[in-house]
This record gives C-alpha cells, sequence and structure tokens, in this order.
C-alpha cells in the first residue's frame, strides 16, 4: 500500500491535517493524488542536492501532467482539464531551480509520515489501553444500569406517596364529614364506622407497604454507595496514583461526579419522602401508627448514607504539583505549587457558597526529626464551575506555597524512627461544610502523600521516593511508609520503568528491553517474575551508584537530546554488551545499533560490526556520547559524521546499516541538518568541517571481549579495560595512555602536510577535542589550506566533543 493510500485510510482527524497540510499552492493534491505511485517512487531526497537529477525528475513531472490532462480530455473533465493545465504552468517556474522543487516535494512527503506516525502512535496507545478500557466500559454500563434502575424506583415512591396521600385524604374527609353530621340512627352510625374502620386499615397497609418500600430503597441505595465508594472511587484513586507516575490510565472524574450526583439527588428525596410522612402523620395518626414507629430510624438510616456519601465525595482532582517539577508530588519549599479539589455531588445552588481551606499535616507522626511547614498563599478558595471545564464544582488552587518552621516540638515523640529527608512524607488537607436543605456535613480531602525538599538537587531522589510509594502503597494516608519499606517485584518494578519513558516521550519500553534491565538487575535467571528490587538498591538519597540514578540519567537524556529518535524507534538503548554482540555478528558489515551505557551516567554509544581478511566478525564500540557533548551537536549529526583512518589514513565512516538492515540515511535523513561546512550552526568560531575522526592502528589496542560475553549473556564489565568502562579505571584518555605502544609510534600523517601541528597535538585532540580552545588554530585544517595527497572536501570533523577511542 502506498503512502498515499494509507493517508486516505486514516481517521478523519488526520485526514484533516491532510487537508491543512495541502492547503497551499507550493504542490497541489490533485497533483499529489493523481502522481502519487510515481511521486514515491521518486529520490527527492538525493535530487534536493543533485541538479542534474532534479531536472531529470521535473521533466518527466511535467510529462506525467501532460499524461493527466490527456486521460481528463478524453474523460471529458474539463474543470479537471483546467486545473491540471495551471498547475503545469505554476510548475514551469521551478525551470531554473529544479532542486527547489525536489525540496518542496521531500517537504510534503516528509510531513505525511509525520502524520502517518502520530496516527500510528495514537493507535498503539489505543491499543494498550483497549482491555482497560473495555472492562472500564462494561463497568460503567453495569452502574449506569443500576443508577437508572435506582432512579426508577425513586419515581415509584414518589407516585406511591401521591397515592398515601390521596388515600389519607379520603379517609380524612369521610371522617370529619361523620363527626359533622352526628348520625344519630344507630344501624346507619355503626355502618359508616364499619367504613371508616375499612379506610383506617387499607391506610395502615398503604402506609405499611410505603415504610417498606422506602427501606427497600434505602437496601438498594447502601448497595450503589459500597458500591460507588468502595469500589468505583477507591479504583479511580488508585488510577490516579498510577497516572502520577507515569501511567497512561484515565482518571476523569465526570462518570463518578454524574454517580455520587444521582445519589445525592435520590437520598435528598427519600428525606422529602420522610417529611412528608411526618407531614401526613400530623394530620392523621392513631394506634399502632407504623410511620410513628418506623419512620425515626429510616430517617437515621439515610441522612447516614447521605453523610457517607457527601464525606467521599470531596477528593482531589489534580495533586499536588509545582510547574517546573520532575512530577507531582514533589514540592519544593518557598516555591510555588498548585492543586485541584473537587466535590462529586454538584447541586447548583452550591456554587461559590462552599469555602475550602488548605492546610498540612493535620496529624503529626511519631517520626525523630519529622519537619513541619506552614502553608502560605490563598489558602481558603470557594468551590465554583467556572474553573472546571467540565462544569464541576472545583476549588483551584495555583498560588501555594510552604515554608519549613524554625523549631518546635514536631517529631520529639518516644519513637526511635529516622528517616532522610527525600523518605519524609507529608500530606496536604482541605476542609468544607457542605450545608444544603437542613443538612450540615464537615467534609475532608487530603493529597496524595507529597516529599518536601529544600534543594533542586533533592529533586531526583525525591521522585524516587514518589515512585516507589505510589508503586506499592494502597494505603494514601501512610506517611510512615518509609521506615519499614517493602520491596518491589520485578512485574510492578519492570512497568512503572516504561511508565517513566512513555509518560516523558510518548514511547515505553518494549519486553527486550525490560528483559535487559532485568538482567542487569538480577544476573540471569530462567524466569523474573519472581525476583524481588529492596529500596536501598533502587535509591538511596546521597548514593552515587543505585539503579534509578543511572536509570534516570538516561531518561533525562533521551527527553531532552533524544526524544525524536527514541519515539521512532530508532535507539534499541537497553541492551547488553553480549547481547549486542550477538545480534551485530550474524549481520553485514557496517551495521550498527545504538545503546545506552551501562557504566556512564547518561551516555548512549553506537557499536557497529565489521569483517577481517578471513570473514571473522569484529565488533566495535565509541565511548559514549554525554549531555556534554549532544548539548553542542545533536546525535542524528554525530552519526552522519563519524568517521575513521583506515589504512593509509583514508576516512571512512564505518556507519552503514541501522540494525537489523536500514540504510543509515534511510533511517536518520530527515533528522539531517541541511547546512553543512561553513553554514553549520555547529561551527562558530572556525570556518572548517569538523567529524569524529579515530585511527584505524588505535582499533586494536583494546583487550578483546571477555568470553563469556560471546553467548551474548554477559553485562558490561563495571572495572578493566573493555569496552566503554575503561574510562572507569583511572584511565580519562585511554587512548593518550602509555600502555598502548601504537599511540607512542606515531608515523607522520599526509593528510597534515603543510600544517604547523605535531601529531601527538592532532591525537590529542582526536581523544579530548576539548583541549580545542588550548590549542592553536593551525592544529584544525583550514579551508583554503593546499593538501597534497589527498582532497578534503568531504573530511568532516563535528565541533568539539569527547568523541572518545573506538574499541571492542
Amino acid at each position: 500500500m502506498t503512502q498515499w493510500e494509507k493517508l486516505r485510510q486514516l481517521p478523519a482527524v488526520y485526514r484533516q491535517q491532510l487537508h491543512e497540510l495541502y492547503d497551499r499552492d507550493a504542490l497541489p493534491m490533485d497533483v499529489r493524488h493523481y502522481l502519487s505511485a510515481w511521486i514515491e517512487k521518486q529520490e527527492w531526497q538525493r535530487a534536493a542536492r543533485d541538479h542534474d537529477l532534479a531536472m531529470v525528475l521535473f521533466q518527466v513531472l511535467l510529462e506525467n501532467l501532460d499524461i493527466q490532462h490527456s486521460r481528463f480530455v478524453q474523460e471529458e473533465s474539463f474543470l479537471l482539464q483546467h486545473n491540471i493545465r495551471r498547475y503545469k504552468q505554476n510548475f514551469q517556474r521551478y525551470l531554473d531551480d529544479p532542486c527547489g522543487l525536489a525540496s518542496t516535494i521531500l517537504w510534503f512527503l516528509e510531513k505525511e509520515k509525520e502524520i502517518l506516525q502520530s496516527a500510528d502512535l495514537a493507535e498503539q496507545v489505543q491499543f494498550l489501553c483497549v482491555e482497560q478500557e473495555a472492562m472500564e466500559m462494561d463497568s460503567q454500563q453495569d452502574m449506569e444500569r443500576k443508577m437508572a434502575g435506582l432512579r426508577n424506583e425513586v419515581q415509584c415512591m414518589e407516585h406511591t406517596m401521591i397515592c398515601l396521600e390521596e388515600q389519607q385524604d379520603e379517609f380524612d374527609f369521610k371522617f370529619q364529614t361523620h363527626k359533622m353530621e352526628a348520625v344519630v340512627d344507630e344501624p346507619m352510625k355503626k355502618e359508616q364506622m364499619k367504613v371508616l374502620q375499612s379506610l383506617v386499615n387499607r391506610l395502615n397497609d398503604c402506609r405499611k407497604s410505603t415504610l417498606s418500600d422506602l427501606n427497600k430503597l434505602l437496601d438498594r441505595a447502601e448497595e450503589l454507595i459500597d458500591l460507588l465508594v468502595k469500589k468505583e472511587l477507591v479504583e479511580w484513586q488508585r488510577r490516579q496514583q498510577k497516572a502520577c507516575i507515569g501511567a497512561p490510565d484515565n482518571v476523569c472524574l465526570d462518570h463518578l461526579e454524574k454517580w455520587f450526583t444521582c445519589m445525592a439527588v435520590c437520598l435528598f428525596q427519600v428525606r422529602e419522602f420522610l417529611s412528608k410522612l411526618d407531614e401526613l402523620v400530623g394530620k392523621v395518626s392513631y394506634d399502632n401508627d407504623p410511620i410513628k414507629a418506623q419512620k425515626p430510624a429510616l430517617q437515621r438510616r439515610a441522612d447516614t448514607l447521605l453523610k457517607d456519601l457527601l464525606k467521599s465525595s470531596f477528593v482531589v482532582e489534580t495533586q499536588p504539583s509545582m510547574p517546573q517539577g520532575k512530577g507531582s508530588l514533589v514540592l519544593r519549599t518557598n516555591v510555588q505549587f498548585s492543586v485541584k479539589t473537587r466535590l462529586l455531588v454538584k447541586f447548583v445552588e452550591q456554587n461559590h457558597i462552599m469555602k475550602v481551606n488548605v492546610s498540612v499535616d493535620r496529624e503529626v507522626p511519631q517520626i525523630k526529626g519529622y519537619r513541619r511547614f506552614n502553608v502560605l498563599g490563598t489558602k481558603s478558595k470557594a468551590l465554583n464551575m467556572a474553573e472546571s471545564q467540565s462544569g464541576g464544582m472545583v476549588a483551584d488552587f495555583r498560588h501555594l506555597t510552604l515554608k519549613e518552621q524554625k523549631s518546635g516540638g514536631a517529631g520529639k515523640g518516644g519513637s526511635d524512627i529516622s528517616l532522610s529527608v527525600t523518605e519524609e512524607l507529608h500530606v496536604i488537607n482541605f476542609d468544607t461544610v457542605f450545608d444544603l436543605k437542613g443538612l450540615s456535613v464537615e467534609l475532608q480531602a487530603s493529597s496524595l502523600p507529597v516529599v518536601i525538599i529544600s534543594n533542586s538537587s533533592q529533586q531526583q531522589s525525591a521522585w524516587a521516593s514518589v515512585l516507589w510509594f505510589n508503586m506499592l502503597s494502597l494505603d494514601t494516608k501512610d506517611v510512615k511508609f518509609f521506615a519499614n519499606c517493602p520491596a518491589a517485584t520485578w512485574p510492578q518494578f519492570g512497568e512503572v520503568l516504561s511508565w517513566q519513558f512513555l509518560s516523558a516521550t510518548k514511547r515505553g519500553l518494549n519486553d527486550d528491553q525490560l528483559e535487559m534491565i532485568a538482567l542487569r538487575l538480577f544476573g540471569k535467571q530462567r524466569d523474573y517474575d519472581n525476583c524481588k528490587v529492596a529500596w536501598s538498591k533502587f535509591s538511596k538519597e546521597n548514593s552515587p551508584d543505585t539503579f534509578w540514578v543511572w536509570f534516570d540519567g538516561i531518561l533525562v537524556m533521551v527527553k531532552t537530546y533524544l526524544e525524536q529518535l527514541w519515539r521512532d524507534g530508532l535507539i534499541m538503548g537497553f541492551v547488553s554488551k553480549g547481547k549486542e554482540k550477538s545480534l551485530l555478528k550474524k549481520k553485514q558489515r557496517g551495521t550498527f545499533l545504538l545503546r545506552f551505557s551501562e557504566s556512564v551516567i547518561g551516555g548512549i554509544t553506537f557499536s557497529w560490526v565489521e569483517y577481517d581478511m578471513i570473514g571473522e566478525p569484529s565488533i566495535k564500540t565509541v565511548q559514549p556520547f554525554t549531555k556534554v557533548d549532544l548539548n553542542q551537536i545533536p546525535f542524528h549529526e554525530i552519526i552522519r559524521n563519524f568517521q575513521i583512518l583506515e589504512s593509509d589514513n583514508i576516512p571512512e565512516n564505518p556507519l552503514l546499516y541501522l540494525y537489523p538492515n536500514t540504510p543509515k540515511d534511510e533511517a536518520f535523513g530527515k533528522y539531517y541538518s541541511d547546512k553543512t561546512g561553513d553554514n553549520s550552526p555547529y561551527i562558530k568560531y572556525i570556518k572548517t568541517k569538523l567529524m569524529f575522526v579515530s585511527k584505524e592502528n588505535t582499533l586494536e589496542a583494546w583487550s578483546p571481549m571477555p568470553s563469556d560475553m560471546a553467548q551474548g549473556e554477559g553485562l558490561e564489565p563495571i572495572n578493566g579495560l573493555c569496552g566503554e568502562a575503561a574510562e572507569q579505571n583511572g584511565d580519562p584518555h585511554p587512548l593518550n595512555s602509555p600502555r598502548d605502544s601504537p599511540l607512542q609510534t606515531f608515523h607522520p600523517d599526509p593528510m597534515l602536510s603543510g600544517s604547523d601541528a605535531g601529531p601527538q597535538d592532532l591525537l590529542m585532540y582526536l581523544n579530548n577535542p576539548n583541549l580545542l580552545a588550548d590549542l592553536d588554530h593551525s592544529v584544525m585544517l583550514e579551508d583554503d589550506q593546499v593538501l597534497p595527497d589527498f582532497s578534503l572536501q568531504e573530511f568532516n570533523c563535528l565541533a568539539p566533543q569527547t568523541c572518545g577511542s573506538i574499541f571492542q
């Protein structure tokens, strides 16, 4: 199926994006449609740089338009004939700039791919959530049916109350008439009394039946409240917990608000029914009146159910978060944060009436050194419908801050429990009063536990605490959680790790990537489901070598510098060196993959396969690139320009095919900068085209991979001159190491003839280009420098980076 056919089959929202894309004259949609197959087969990327090819494609395009025009003539499509003729005339302006036309068509094709990728990503997310959504839909439909049944019973009870009142009025009328007539005839008097007694008996039976129906109605209401409060609300709270740490869960409250409001309306009607019974008893009563006997218990029960419902209906819709924070539930002293509360029982009469007040730590735990805080800012707001997109009753606090109390008796109880700052949990509390139709109820809500820091350096550890708590704790008020912290099972832990990438980059971790992480944590296991991760191994404050420090360093790097590459699936990322070798050694020369460093925090590297004279594969790996490098040059430009010096000092880019077999330029071409050389945005000071270069004779200066790596199962070593961890052995610039004799017997490079720079200066640059500022510019090759033996038109060097060594 062609790209154009795929676009035409997309949902309406994406087809609208396509219409907006072609709502311009640069490339008419008619031309794209009728010439779609031909357009997609041409090499527009090469034509954008190759004038001759661009001219050929330009001429063929015009010929195709002529052919299409002839078809419309035969079909007598007058309007289409006119349009095609006009489009051809418009394209004539590219006669002197055919490369411009190629660039224009290429731009449109790339934009189409972005639309397809967006649709594909949305489909993947929908597929991941489809099972959960199906279960939620079934649950919602079941609850809707039960709510409809309750509303129907209330309507029936309303009719019953009307019938009861009419029956009582009939009895009352006849009884009053009987008293006024003062009948003397005894037989007639007895007959009338007999009729009145029959009416009283019927009224009594009707009252008993009404009370029984009210009791059944309250039974149904109690059942639904249990379902609503103990199941639906609890499940929403758990989804909110998981959503706070990245899960793609639905936390919309609209359905719950609808159900809570429905329940409250029904219970208020029951209270009105009970008030009506009081009114009826006030008019007519008799001995053993069932209303007098049963109504007080029904009243207490109805009020209790309604109060329980109201108390559960006050929730924190949006958990506390700082605008620039890493995530919600991490707050910093003296920095503003926001939080939103919502009342799920929506009555228009309460709009702007109920005031919500904020406090922190209503109950102080007995923890040694437990800090106390004051809430500053606008601490009281009214619940209103104006600040909610759905029209819900919300109080949106946007300008709150926390200030630590200087001193006090906080945390000086008899407990010996002591927690670090980022293990100390606090709760933000909210109070309000619901007062309507004679019912007054105090309502309280509380946030999920928050971690309060005083310095941005604590942010990473604080977020680790938030992850751990919300992954494992179902008790949302357990501020002593870290005093006896449980371990996490691998299925729980792996899922949360995937959520971190999903929420940050819209692409989570696949099974292979998770398996590599499990291998790093537990070593080789047949089944990881029963493996557990301890809190101390995951993250401990002020510990530089915990798992979370390593993982979060990768996450930050990907989010900051590599998000699009990761989202497009170009980065394999989490793969061990052993697995890497087993994958690459079966592939053609120049096949490479991108993976995250296991020993350098926030590092990414690439490895490729080469073959020696007898056909034996050899895996080469470059020293990891970190934010210092990626902050100066995009990673795709590093991949694009990376070269090594083969024998005879001929530079060659060894990266040819992204694993498994995608040509490099096809995989990364859309990210390339069109500006190179003098116009490169990455060269600020020297008019030189830069690239990463390594000497081929350094490739053998490193010991091979350990034999246990050969089976594809080994993890990257922490020590030893192997792989990217070489710098961990106290040798920050391994190529300059005196242990590597090939680097000490340097022969003059013919490429540097005419330069004043010595060979050792070049080696220093290749291994630590950041020293560039301290070197004379003659170390670099100037644009106008004449080289006797080799043309440097294609010689590229990247801007000052830690290019690192090449090693196995």
